[in-house]
Order: C-alpha cells, then sequence, then structure tokens
C-alpha cells in the first residue's frame, strides 16, 4: 500500500520507518525543514520505562491544589475559554481514580517495554548514534512521604515485568556520586537499571535518513491543510501547502502523527479526541572539562523534572503548563528550572549559559497514546504520547505498522478500533 504519514517527529519517523520495512511505499509530510524539529527538539532525553506512572493518578489532587497560582508550579493549569481544556480536565480526574490508575499504569509499562527492546535492535542493526547512554534511570526522593507512595507505583511496574527497585539515600549516591552535594536533602530512590537515554531530535533525524536511504519520501516545509473525505467510511486524500500552492497527495491509508495538533486536524471530520497540549520546558547546559555533571539519568520526583546527560550538555527538562498552544517561554519557569539544577548539583561548573526551549507535548488524560484505526478505514492514529514520546515511539511506530498491515501487534494493548 501507499501510506502518508502526517507529521515527522519521532513517532511520525518511526512509524514511516517501519511501515516502509513492512514492504509499504511511504511518504512523510511536515511543514518543518527536517525531522524532529517540535516537540521531539529538546526534550528530557530518557528512555524511561519506569516514569509509566501517569499524572493522573490519586496522589496528585493535593498537589494540584497546592500548585495553584503559582508560577514556577510543575504543573501549572491556567483556565482558558476553551471548551476542550474543560473536557480534558474532567476526564484527568476520572482517570485518578486508583483502578484506573492500574490500567493504565499496565498498558504504558507494557508498550514502553516493547518500545525499548524495539529500539535497542533499531540501534544495533542502523548503527544509529544519538548521544546515548545505557545506565539506567535513578528516581530520586526529598519528600518521605512521596518516597513511600512512589513504591506502590514501582510494585505495580515490577509485577509487568519493569526491574524499578528502591534504593536507599546512600545508594543513590553510589549510583551517581554528583548527588553526594545534596545528601543531607535525598530521602531515597528508585532505581531501573535498564532504562536509557538519549538524545531524541539526533535520534529523529538519524533515522529519517535511514529511511530516507530505504525509499521513504519526505515532503518538508509543507504545511498540512486539511484531509478531505472521500465517499462514505474512507479518507480521499489530504490537502497541503508548499511554495507551489495546494496540492491534493492521495494514498491508500493515512497515520496522523502530529502531537498536540492532531485533534485540529480530524475535527472536521467529527473525530474527537482527548488530546491537548502540554507544553513542557527544558534547559540544555553546556559542560567543560571542569563541569561535575551526572552520568547516569535522573528523575525528581518533587519538582517533576528529569536530567540526561547527552555528550557535552546536559539535560534538564520538565513541568506541564496547560496554556492551549501558546508557545511562549515563561521566563519564571525557566529559572525554577535552573535554580533546581542549581540544588541538585551544587558543583556543575556550567562551560556557558543554558538554551532554554519549550514544546507541545500531546497529553491524554489517562498518559495511554492513541494507536489505532478511527471512523474511517484508511485513518489511522499514531498520538497523544504525552511526556513520553520518545519512550514509546518506536514500539508505537511498529504496532501501527502492524495494524496497517493487518497483523496483531505484539504487546497487549488497548488499541484504538481494535
Amino acid at each position: 500500500m501507499r501510506v502518508a504519514v502526517l507529521g515527522a517527529g519521532v513517532v511520525g519517523t518511526a512509524s514511516a520507518w517501519y511501515l516502509a520495512a513492512a514492504g509499504h511505499e511511504v511518504v512523510v509530510i511536515d511543514r518543518q525543514p527536517v525531522a524532529g524539529n517540535e516537540t521531539s527538539f529538546a526534550n528530557g532525553g530518557q528512555i524511561s520505562v519506569s516514569h509509566a506512572e501517569p499524572w493522573s493518578n490519586p496522589h496528585v489532587l493535593p498537589s494540584v491544589l497546592r500548585w495553584l497560582g503559582r508560577e514556577d508550579a510543575p504543573l501549572l493549569w491556567r483556565w482558558r475559554a476553551d471548551p476542550a481544556q474543560l473536557a480534558w480536565g474532567l476526564r484527568f480526574l476520572a482517570e485518578c481514580l486508583p483502578g484506573r490508575t492500574r490500567r493504565n499504569i499496565a498498558a504504558i509499562v507494557t508498550l514502553a517495554l516493547y518500545s525499548r527492546q524495539c529500539l535497542q535492535v533499531l540501534r544495533r542493526e542502523q548503527a544509529l548514534t544519538y548521544d546515548h547512554l545505557e545506565r539506567g534511570i535513578l528516581h530520586i526522593y526529598t519528600d518521605a512521604a512521596a518516597c513511600v507512595r512512589a513504591a506502590e507505583a514501582a510494585r505495580i511496574m515490577r509485577q509487568f515485568g519493569l526491574d524499578r527497585e528502591p534504593v536507599s539515600a546512600a545508594r543513590c549516591i553510589e549510583i551517581e556520586p554528583v548527588l553526594a552535594g545534596m545528601r543531607a536533602r535525598l530521602v531515597g530512590g528508585d532505581y531501573t537499571s535498564s532504562d536509557e537515554s538519549g538524545d531524541a531530535h539526533k535520534f529523529t533525524r538519524a533515522l529519517a535518513e535511514q529511511a530516507a536511504h530505504a525509499g521513504v519520501e519526505f515532503r518538508y516545509a509543507t504545511t498540512i491543510e486539511r484531509l478531505a473525505p472521500g465517499g462514505g467510511d474512507a479518507i480521499a486524500g489530504v490537502v497541503v501547502g508548499g511554495a507551489g500552492g495546494s496540492e491534493l497527495v492521495t494514498a491508500d491509508a493515512y497515520v496522523v502523527a502530529l502531537g498536540s495538533y492532531s485533534p485540529l486536524l480530524l475535527a472536521p471530520l467529527g473525530v474527537r479526541l482527548p488530546v491537548y497540549p502540554a507544553k513542557g520546558y527544558s534547559a540544555t547546559i553546556p559542560l567543560g572539562p571542569d563541569s561535575h555533571a551526572p552520568t547516569v539519568s535522573l528523575t525528581d520526583d518533587e519538582r517533576k523534572l528529569v536530567v540526561s546527560r547527552l555528550g557535552d550538555r546536559l539535560r534538564v527538562a520538565g513541568t506541564a503548563e496547560f496554556n492551549g498552544y501558546n508557545l511562549e517561554l515563561n521566563p519564571v519557569r525557566c529559572q525554577a528550572i535552573m535554580a533546581r539544577a542549581g540544588e541538585l548539583f551544587p558543583d556543575l561548573r556550567p562551560a556557558g549559559e543554558p538554551a532554554f526551549w519549550c514544546g507541545l507535548r500531546p497529553a491524554t488524560p489517562s498518559n495511554v497514546p492513541l494507536i489505532g484505526r478511527t471512523p474511517y478505514r484508511n485513518l489511522w492514529l499514531n498520538t497523544g504520547h504525552g511526556t513520553l514520546g520518545w519512550t514509546l515511539s518506536c514500539g508505537s511506530g511498529a504496532a501501527l505498522a502492524d495494524l496497517v498491515s493487518g497483523r496483531r501487534p505484539r504487546p497487549d494493548f488497548p488499541f484504538a478500533g481494535c
């Protein structure tokens, strides 16, 4: 079949790769000049199966109330005259029930384990390099109650095959000695030795290059204007605009991998997606020979930040700001990231000024992505990955390729339309 993939982020590019590997003719359409140039550009860098506990869980509500009105809060909700935001928020509250949280953890862990395996095979077979490290991910806690609560999520993850184990504060420092500077504040942690880190943008660019060599056509700097419905339950094509004006691109199947922009494209067709943009921030800090930076990737539970070593750079990223499609950098939130970095690594000694970035992560209320068929028989979804787009990208792409090819994917996951 000829398949049109809409979006060249890490999820869309992975989808294109696996579709081509399954024997399909693939064209990828994206408004950016290169692959991985929006939400995949400067994310936290973690391949974090251990980060499978969704934001919507029974313990988050007291924290949300405590964070209200704080510009530097890990989760910042800006009320807007937006029915989509209100509907998303109500569904988020429903997903905080214990039974739903457990179900969502199970789905995310299952897909994430499969995805990490797919990534490792792909990296080995294609010799991809992207500043990756295989030193695990260490969750650290500075609040004793939060450390106890996290133990339950870790226990559920272990039931599904993840090696996330509790560790003492002293063991945290043995795993990552740079944490010795905050020894007095650490109360404990969880360590997942099988997790990884790496630069998602570099990976996406490298995979797109390999995909192009394999015959995938990439149409960059091309705006996706709308989907054109055909007769009955099919899509007739996608209308795109470029330097030469608008044209209709046709295919046998269409994959929507546009992240936070997926709902905007699909709404005119009557397909309503529970996806809302959660703006995340990052600071990329240059390192030099005298810098004291971690090499083990870290998750700071208290501030909802992740830290990854990417060659001669340190990436500190996280938080969620629900403010529609606003992409302005909030200086208060940028400085909050740097202040916390200073607390975590008092002897960091950067080699220069940090580069700040923000991107819109496509969040579902449950944190479970939407992968599968829409009510239109030739229109497919691969979107809604939230903070785990990098983690879930390869498994999502492989599973989507199986579905389009008429095969049942390997992971036990609630695929849409199946």
